[in-house]
Formats: C-alpha cells, sequence, structure tokens
C-alpha cells in the first residue's frame, strides 16, 4: 500500500457525517458548526459516495445535495417535506435548514416520529443552526450532536465583556 495514502486526512465533514449516520436517534439537532460551509463539505462527500442527502430549504423546498436541480415537487412546506422524508424506505440524510419556530401541531407530531430510529434503514433528520426557541421546544425529542468548530474558540470583547464566540 503506498504511504502516502494511508496518511491522507480524512476528507473535511466526513467525522460529523459518519457521526449523524452513528447517531442513536432519528432526529439530530447539530450545534456548533458552519452550516454553510458543512453543506458543502456534504455535497463533496456525496458527489464521492453516492449518499442520499437531501437539504430542505423553506424558499427552496427539498432538494439533493448531488444535483441542485433535482428538487422534491410540492416540498417548500415543512409539512410535505416531512411527510416525504417520513415515507421513504430508503436510505436518506434529510439536512433541514432555516426551520424556525413556531411549528404547528402536525409538523410537531411528524417531528417527534422521525425522531424514531427506523427499522431497517438509516434515515436521519438533521436540523441545522436552530433558534434557541426552536431547541426549547424540541426538548429532549432530538439528539444533540456537537460539530467541531472550524477555528478555535477565541475570547473577544464586546461591550466591555468578554465573550467566546
Amino acid at each position: 500500500m503506498n504511504p502516502l495514502l494511508a496518511s491522507a486526512p480524512p476528507p473535511p465533514g466526513i467525522e460529523i457525517f459518519e457521526r449523524i449516520l452513528a447517531a442513536p436517534a432519528g432526529l439530530i439537532l447539530l450545534e456548533g458548526c458552519d452550516s454553510p460551509s458543512l453543506v458543502e463539505q456534504f455535497r463533496a462527500i456525496v458527489r464521492r459516495s453516492g449518499q442520499a442527502v437531501y437539504l430542505w430549504q423553506p424558499d427552496l423546498g427539498l432538494g439533493n445535495l448531488i444535483d441542485a436541480h433535482a428538487r422534491v415537487p410540492g416540498s417548500q412546506r415543512l409539512g410535505a417535506a416531512l411527510r416525504y422524508m417520513q415515507q421513504s424506505m430508503h436510505f436518506g440524510v434529510y439536512l433541514l435548514m432555516g426551520l424556525e419556530p413556531p411549528l404547528s401541531a402536525m409538523d410537531s407530531t411528524l417531528l417527534r416520529q422521525l425522531a424514531k430510529p427506523p427499522a431497517g434503514h438509516v434515515r436521519r433528520v438533521v436540523l441545522l443552526d436552530a433558534s434557541p426557541a426552536l431547541v426549547d421546544h424540541l426538548g429532549d425529542m432530538a439528539f444533540h450532536l456537537r460539530g467541531q468548530p472550524d477555528a478555535p474558540l477565541r475570547p473577544r470583547l464586546r461591550d466591555g465583556r468578554w465573550l467566546v464566540a
């Protein structure tokens, strides 16, 4: 085996992606990541691996990361996208970006159902950039996963106080 290949670092984002797949729950709250950068890292990973990873955004709906133009018709509304995820019988990682409370009772019910790990296939619903209100609303329904920040946190002085941001 070529020693240069053996020591090559894994692609960026692969460690987080593997932790998402290994999570014990179907609904994951990913905290502490630069979401746009992470989405691009995941896009590169799925182009190499062929994995089914989707991104939902309120204005665009649900789309495949491999092909930005491949959209699920009628998935702009959260409820429609969650029903699509729930009915899928195949492997899938669904990234939700821009999800804002308040959630309807139906959307909360669908998220609660998706939080249970499915039998037989991997389906993960990952919430990116969740607001504190959404985190409070979900409570312990979602599995909390801490991502690695791209840069070490440094203290900054803001309004006379030191903050880590």
